[in-house]
């Protein structure tokens, strides 16, 4: 077995895919997996793949033109989930696209599809999840801040939400596991960006100060609250406890 290894990042991903691809071995004959390797197996041969962009393009113009735009959005979002055999997945669903057209969106009855169908569910339902849960706060700079700690890598699928809805605010919204970055300059579009331990240190550190803002929230947030109709059970349901560690509401003041 070849076993085809890349980073976990779209443009290495979609490289990768097309490496496997071309090396004609077989599709039955390799595996794709991104990296870190936790536990190598015996009598694999791993081949680690360096991103190109140009073979990346080639793979999303393919994808697009030959299969279908709905099928690339697909692929895209499956490939920000956390699951380690996303890529291998992704690969079969391709080799099944590539077969049949648009129509593979629809043909769920396939393991290969149905596999994608539920990566792709699970990210956006968390993305749609971090829509609601994402709470700014403001550093002395006045730039609006966020920290999330997703499962997924849901940065750009959130992104564009908040560009649609604070425009003229400068914000960004910091993925504290992956130490990445959506920065939002006002009045521009949004940009990724990578984070250094030490400049993520500072930023919570500064975040850390006395928000009046946050105060009043919290303030608010508790006056509302009926006591006499408190729910636990039904408030977890609909605002697990993953989601509180960075709401602003369940801080400790």
């Amino acid at each position: 077995m070849i076993v085809f290894t890349c980073t976990d990042a779209f443009d290495a991903m979609m490289t990768c895919i097309y490496d496997a691809w071309s090396a004609r071995l077989g599709h039955s004959n390799i595996r794709l997996q991104t990296e870190p390797i936790e536990m190598p197996e015996l009598f694999c041969d791993y081949r680690h793949i360096e991103p190109d962009q140009e073979k990346a393009r080639k793979v999303i113009r393919s994808v697009q033109k030959k299969i279908s735009p709905e099928a690339y959005r697909m692929v895209y979002t499956a490939a920000m989930s956390w699951d380690k055999d996303k890529l291998d997945k992704i690969y079969r669903f391709l080799v099944v696209g590539f077969a049949v057209g648009g129509k593979v969106t629809s043909m769920l009855a396939s393991p290969a599809v149905s596999a994608v169908f539920l990566l792709n569910r699970k990210t956006t339902n968390e993305a749609h999840h971090f829509k609601e849960f994402v709470r700014f706060s403001c550093l002395e700079n006045q730039v609006l801040y966020s920290v999330i700690e997703p499962q997924s890598n849901v940065l750009t699928l959130i992104a564009p939400y908040f560009c649609d809805r604070m425009p003229s605010e400068n914000w960004m919204i910091l993925d504290k596991g992956r130490k990445l970055a959506a920065v939002h300059p006002a009045d521009q579009d949004y940009y990724l960006s990578s984070l250094s331990p030490e400049e993520l240190g500072k930023i919570e550190a500064e975040g850390n100060r006395k928000d009046p803002y946050g105060s009043l929230w919290k303030t608010f947030f508790h006056s509302v609250a009926v006591e006499a109709r408190a729910n636990d059970r039904c408030q977890k349901n609909f605002l697990p406890l993953k989601f509180r560690r960075n709401m602003t509401e369940f801080q400790q003041t």
